[in-house]
C-alpha cells in the first residue's frame, strides 16, 4: 500500500502552523509564562477553560504527568466534551448568557488568580462572557484563540466583542476560520482540523516558561510525574499535599 498523500499534507500544515506560532508568538508565550510564574510564586491558583473541543487542550494540561500540579480545570457541565446527549448540547450553552458569570461566582477562583481562556473562534457569549467576568473578579486572563475569526466573522456576544478584547494576554493560534486544512476534488466540505494540534502545543510552551520562570526565580514548580514509573504516585502524593489549598480536582 502506498503512503496517503493527504496524510503527508496534514502534517506539513500542522507542522507549518506550529512553526508560526512558534516564531511570531514567542513573546506572548513568554508573557503568558511569567504571569503563571508570578501567581504561583504569589500563592496563586491556576484555573484553565475551553468549551467543545476547546475544552481538549484544557484538559491535557490539568493533572497531567510532567504539568503543573497547580493547574484546575474550570469545568461547565455540559460543555467539556461530546460525553453529553445530545453532542449538540454544548454548541448551544455556547451561546447562553449569564452562564460564565454563574461559574464563576460558584468557582474557587479569586482576584490574583489566573484563568487561561481557550476558545478557538472567541466569538460565543460564554468565553467571551467568561473572561469579562474573571477580569472584573481580579483574576489575570489569557486567552487562547485565532485572531483571525475576530476580523473574518461577527461576534455573539451582545457587546459585539471577542475574547482576544477581554484578555490581558492572547495567544493567536492562527488557525484559518474553518478549522480545516485539506480540501480535495469529490469531497464537498473541507476536512482535518489542526486546532487541536496548535492549541495544546501552545498551552504546553505555555507552561514549559512558566517553569523556566518558576526556576529563574529560585522556586521549584510544582510538577506531576508519571503514575506509570516507578516512584511516580509517591512524588505525586508529596506535591499534592504540599499545594492541597490549590488544587481542587481532588475534591
Amino acid at each position: 500500500m502506498s503512503d496517503s498523500k493527504l496524510a503527508g499534507q496534514f502534517f506539513d500544515a500542522a507542522i507549518g502552523l506550529l512553526e508560526r506560532v512558534r516564531d511570531e508568538e514567542s513573546s506572548n508565550i513568554a508573557a503568558a509564562g511569567a504571569a503563571i510564574a508570578d501567581t504561583v510564586a504569589a500563592g496563586g491558583r491556576l484555573f484553565a477553560f475551553g468549551a467543545g473541543h476547546s475544552s481538549l487542550a484544557a484538559q491535557d494540561v490539568v493533572y497531567r504527568a510532567g504539568g503543573l500540579a497547580l493547574m484546575n480545570l474550570m469545568a461547565i457541565p455540559g460543555t467539556v466534551g461530546v460525553d453529553v446527549m445530545p453532542a449538540t448540547l454544548g454548541s448551544a450553552l455556547e451561546r447562553v448568557d449569564g452562564l460564565a458569570g454563574a461559574v464563576l461566582d460558584s468557582s474557587p477562583a479569586t482576584a490574583g488568580d489566573v484563568l487561561v481562556i481557550i476558545s478557538l473562534s472567541g466569538r460565543n457569549a460564554l468565553p467571551v462572557e467568561m473572561a469579562l467576568n474573571a477580569r472584573a473578579l481580579g483574576l489575570k486572563v489569557i486567552g487562547v484563540t485565532s485572531v483571525a475569526y475576530a476580523d473574518g466573522t461577527r461576534s455573539r456576544h451582545t457587546s459585539g466583542g471577542f475574547l482576544r478584547d477581554h484578555c490581558d494576554i492572547v495567544l493567536d493560534s492562527k488557525i484559518a476560520i474553518g478549522d480545516a486544512e485539506l480540501t480535495l476534488d469529490g469531497i464537498e466540505a473541507p476536512f482535518a482540523p489542526a486546532s487541536t494540534v496548535v492549541t495544546s502545543a501552545l498551552m504546553q510552551a505555555m507552561m514549559a516558561a512558566a517553569a523556566e520562570q518558576l526556576v529563574a526565580r529560585g522556586i521549584e514548580p510544582p510538577l506531576l510525574r508519571s503514575g506509570n514509573v516507578d516512584g511516580g504516585h509517591e512524588w505525586n502524593g508529596r506535591v499534592m499535599t504540599e499545594y492541597r489549598d490549590r488544587i481542587f480536582y481532588r475534591q
